[in-house]
């Protein structure tokens, strides 16, 4: 799994619209106020609530993108929307997201966090 995930976010690095998403300073202190395991769990509610659905609302516009390290890393890793997942997941729209698939999503955006916040930090 932790290959998978480096291969996947070495191919989204490569995508020159994925890699122009970084962590700013003030999404750096929100994760420092709240902690990782609080950002984790923003994560698994964001995934969710915006792509988690057979059909979400607003597909395509539903993630935002500035505000948060969850949305930023969302549009980072390919998983904004249901195009944008199948696109770079292989997951297909119309059906709900599994919980394997979920724990993925989640864990690939962490993995981008984790390493954008040392890039930024060090």
């Amino acid at each position: 799994m932790k290959e998978k995930m480096n291969q996947k976010l070495y191919s989204l690095s490569k995508s020159k619209f994925r890699s122009s998403f970084h962590l700013r300073k003030y999404m750096i202190d929100y994760i420092n106020d709240k902690g990782m395991d609080k950002i984790k769990e923003h994560a698994y509610d964001f995934i969710r609530s915006k792509i988690g659905d057979a059909n979400p609302k607003n597909d395509g516009k539903q993630t935002p993108m500035k505000n948060h390290p969850v949305f930023i890393a969302m549009h980072a890793c390919g998983c904004c929307c249901r195009t944008c997942l199948y696109k770079w997941h292989n997951i297909p729209k119309g059906r709900v997201l599994t919980n394997d698939e979920i724990d993925y999503l989640v864990n690939l955006v962490m993995k981008w966090i984790e390493i954008e916040y040392k890039r930024v930090t060090l």
